[in-house]
């Protein structure tokens, strides 16, 4: 029987060389960034079209100039939990979500607002549209399964690609938006080498919060890559993190300074728990982070 491949194939440690581009991009948005004035009040500065591209063979793209290790499974339950549909609060913890992530959007006030219960992020949501989403005529369509069936059964397509929009439940007037904070992120596209047994994944967010949900996302969105790689028998070989408007709040400012101002270390690794090949059975303890280098922990604030 012919041995499959990695999922990732990592250099060693002492081959693997420190990445810049988050960094760099905290740079650029302090020094060049639009200042704008965004709903939560106050300013932020922003750039439009900004690109991440992570070869997987230099380690995984988990930011160091701050310590993470404590919330990488958490970043992963989350995304789990969309993964299996999670659409509430209550159903994101399940998956192993902190509470406090979520807590502050989904209020029984700002709930109210969307004639939504409390706890809940909507029908426009991640989790529901992934594996819900509306069909006309009737009847709900899961992204998720179809997509993994697709690459399956034709691995040579280019339209591998998971959509998180619902405009109907997002563009309307009050009554009918559906969703507490319309998706950031989860708008992917994967690329298949079926001559090669090797795959890309493309994250596009048209909106990011670089210093707090994009370290987040970035893990994510490396993990989905693995999870589909290790279900497809392919090797994950580059991330490509794409972003239409990322931004800097005004009170993350002095964070980011004090960020730019350290020296990023190599890459860690990422390893995935062998024998999972049901998108549905991965948990957040099936993932291990080693090599793990950071400078200390910081807390950085972001609006509501």
């Amino acid at each position: 029987m012919q041995e499959k491949p990695p999922v990732v194939n990592y250099l060693p440690l002492e081959q693997r060389v420190p990445d810049y581009q988050f960094r760099d991009l905290i740079e650029r948005i302090l020094t060049k960034g639009r200042t704008v004035h965004p709903i939560q009040g106050g300013e932020a500065r922003m750039v439009v079209g900004a690109q991440f591209h992570f070869d997987m063979a230099n380690g995984a793209p988990v930011m160091n100039l701050r310590d993470l290790s404590g919330l990488f499974h958490g970043a992963i339950s989350e995304e789990i939990g969309f993964l299996n549909g999670a659409q509430t609060l209550e159903e994101l913890v399940a998956y192993g979500l902190n509470p406090k992530w979520w807590a502050p959007w989904v209020t029984k006030e700002k709930c109210a607002i969307f004639g939504l219960p409390e706890g809940d992020l909507g029908t426009a949501s991640y989790g529901a549209v992934w594996t819900r989403f509306p069909m006309r005529g009737g009847g709900e369509f899961n992204q998720i399964d179809a997509i993994i069936e697709q690459m399956k059964r034709a691995p040579h397509l280019r339209t591998h690609r998971l959509s998180n929009w619902y405009p109907p439940e997002i563009f309307g007037p009050l009554g009918t938006r559906k969703v507490v904070v319309s998706p950031c992120h989860g708008d992917v596209h994967i690329l298949l080498d079926p001559e090669r047994k090797e795959l890309t994944l493309h994250h596009v967010q048209h909106k990011g919060d670089l210093l707090v949900g994009v370290v987040f996302n970035m893990i994510q969105y490396t993990t989905m890559g693995m999870m589909l790689a290790q279900i497809l028998g392919y090797t994950f070989v580059e991330f490509v993190q794409t972003f239409s408007d990322v931004h800097l709040y005004g009170c993350q400012y002095q964070a980011a300074e004090e960020l730019i101002a350290r020296e990023p270390f190599p890459f860690p690794i990422i390893t995935l728990e062998k024998g999972i090949t049901n998108i549905h059975d991965f948990r957040a303890k099936h993932f291990t982070l080693s090599e793990y280098t950071a400078h200390e922990k910081m807390n950085i604030p972001t609006p509501v």
